[in-house]
């Protein structure tokens, strides 16, 4: 495997390690929105009006960095 190849291949992985932790974070937050949900719910089962809850996610990945993109940067 050439030094490109290779560059190439750690950059693939460094993003699917990336898109792997981004996906457990909105997993958990996920699970966490609809835990609260449920408690809200079970709080207020007596409100006479719809309830709903809105959740605000910001998973704090920056999908245009990779752990490799300053190194490559100086290629």
């Amino acid at each position: 495997m050439n030094q490109s190849q290779n560059i190439s291949h750690q950059v693939g992985q460094a993003t699917g390690q990336a898109q792997e932790k981004g996906s457990n974070m909105m997993d958990k937050a996920s699970n966490a929105a609809q835990s609260a949900k449920e408690s809200c719910q079970e709080a207020n089962a007596k409100a006479k009006f719809d309830e709903t809850v809105e959740a605000h996610i910001k998973p704090g990945i920056d999908s245009k960095r990779t752990e490799l993109g300053d190194s490559m940067s100086t290629m």
